[in-house]
Order: C-alpha cells, then structure tokens, then sequence
C-alpha cells in the first residue's frame, strides 16, 4: 500500500492510496491482519461502517479492502490523540477510472496537522498489520499527534 497524494481541504483531507501488484489488497488474506490489527487498537472494535449488509468494522474487519483498513486506523489514532469519535470517513475506488489497486479514502478532521500525522502513523501500523515484525508503539504515536494538536482535544464519545 502506498499513500500517493494527499490534499488537505477545508473540511476534509482527501488520500489517494495504490495497493500494487503482489501487495494485500484484502485483509482476508491473512487472518493474522485483523487479530494484529484488532490488539494494537482495540477501539476499532467500536467503529461504525455505513454499508448496506449495516456490518460493524469489527465484523468488516476480516474481509476488507486494505485501505478501507488504513480509513479506520487513522481515525482511531485521530480519536486517541483527543479527536472526536464522531469524525467520519469514507473509502471509494473505480478502477475503470483510477486504475487497478487505487482507493480514494476521505477523512473528516478537527485539527488538520492531527489528520496528517495520523495518516503517516497510520501507514506504519497497516505495514505491521499486514507483514508483521516489530510492533509501532501506539503509545508513542499519540503523543507524537497529542503534540500536533493545534485545536483543543474532545472526549468525543460517539462511535466512529
């Protein structure tokens, strides 16, 4: 997976994501993704999907396009660094359009720098999620976004 561009708009950052060749398009791939996945950010196991089937992302979580995944994890990272659960996103792909393997993912924000950050934090979790290896520090991460913040943290309680 690879985060090809990002645009920063007034009330939203726009991500467009290539997951190439050989690389993990699904999450049914490997079984392990969504365990990983599941133990370093429990929250996600709260998350909200609008979709038709109205499945939780922790029943999406095991069969699941890859950067429907990243949308997910960078709004939990976004929620640990004080941003409201509320915040929505949205992963879209026409490949007639696009080309093979590209995703369009939407991610609204409270504090933009926060987004950013959460989308490089973000990449460094999937990558782990996916191959394994050395864990990222979650812990570390948050305060590294926490530092970011430019607007006043929420407690947020509502579901992503």
């Amino acid at each position: 997976m690879r985060v090809d561009r990002v645009t920063v708009l007034p009330e939203r950052v726009d991500v467009l994501i290539t997951v190439g060749g050989a690389e993990t398009l699904r999450t049914s791939a490997d079984e392990r993704v969504s365990e990983r996945a599941m133990e370093m950010l429990p929250g996600l196991g709260r998350h909200r999907c609008d979709n038709n089937q109205r499945r939780t992302f922790a029943d999406e979580i095991g069969d699941t396009e890859v950067p429907h995944l990243f949308e997910h994890v960078v709004l939990e990272l976004m929620a640990l660094a004080g941003s409201p659960r509320s915040l929505r996103g949205e992963t879209v792909w026409d490949f007639r359009r696009d080309g093979d393997g590209v995703f369009r993912v939407s991610l609204e924000y409270d504090d933009d720098l926060v987004c950013l950050g959460a989308i490089k934090a973000a990449g460094r979790v999937v990558r782990y999620v996916l191959d394994g290896g050395k864990p990222p520090d979650i812990g570390a991460e948050r305060e590294d976004l926490l530092a970011l913040r430019r607007v006043p943290a929420t407690s947020g309680e509502p579901e992503v």
